[in-house]
């Protein structure tokens, strides 16, 4: 048995891109961006093969990364809940620990997966998250408005994550958000992949919910803060010009690719 696994969810359509190419295979500086976010993980020396989510018309992602990965099918777009239980059969009882990243994060660096990979050994505990904090949602940050909120208690505890949609005017505030990169004891996580809902704005099974359940069974969660520039996701043409536009002139980012 292996000690981590990471699942990297690549299956979304990605439709505001536009038709064609799948999201993850869409260029930065002349390469899809999956293939940075693969090469880190590697890098990180986490795993040598991570599990890729795809859909079914998103075969172009296996073609390109070949036998450098492996993959997992989910067959209906029900969220991110839905697909990393898609990976279990693949994983279940061949690792200890799943690391949970999404595929269009291609400026993620291999040292911070390898922090998340050591709080997560250091801690023992079911459920490690990392958090990104921002000054407001100005500027290149108005991309982490549509990001998850974190709330927490008065101690600093978390208590959930709030989905935008389904986040009240005052959540709407919080400026520390969720980048969704996860680590999850592996039996704890394919027990409670099966318990999740869908009553939510977008009818979706949210892999945040798994934050809640861990509140309702006094599970403590652990989390790590994150550079706000490595966690932007492409979701629109906007934003993969942002990622470009970061990549080419954040200091800390070159000479990393």
């Amino acid at each position: 048995m292996s000690k981590f696994a990471v699942i990297i969810l690549a299956a979304g359509k990605g439709k505001r891109m536009g038709e064609g190419v799948p999201k993850v295979l869409r260029l930065l500086n002349g390469r899809p961006i999956i293939s940075y976010l693969v090469n880190a993980i590697k890098e990180s020396g986490v795993t040598e093969k991570p599990i890729i989510v795809v859909s079914p018309d998103h075969n172009l992602v296996q073609d390109f990364l070949g036998d450098s990965c492996n993959y997992v099918l989910q067959d209906k777009q029900l969220g991110t809940g839905h697909a990393a239980l898609c990976a279990r059969d693949f994983l279940e009882g061949k690792t200890e620990k799943v690391i949970i990243i999404n595929g269009d994060q291609p400026l993620i660096k291999a040292q911070t997966i390898k922090k998340l990979h050591d709080k997560c050994n250091e801690t023992c505990c079911d459920v490690t998250l990392f958090t990104t904090e921002v000054e407001d949602f100005e500027d290149w940050r108005k991309t982490f408005f549509n990001f998850g909120r974190i709330i927490r208690n008065e101690e600093g505890k978390i208590l959930a994550i709030r989905e935008k949609k389904d986040s009240s005017p005052v959540e709407l505030e919080i400026k520390e958000v969720n980048p969704g990169l996860m680590c999850f004891n592996a039996d704890w996580l394919w027990q409670h992949l099966e318990k999740l809902g869908n009553d939510n704005a977008q009818q979706e099974y949210y892999l945040t919910d798994l934050i809640q359940m861990a509140m309702d069974e006094n599970i403590n969660i652990e989390s790590v803060k994150i550079n706000p520039e490595e966690c932007v996701g492409v979701n629109t043409p906007e934003e993969l010009e942002l990622v470009n536009k970061l990549w080419h002139t954040k200091i800390n980012f070159q000479g990393l690719f």
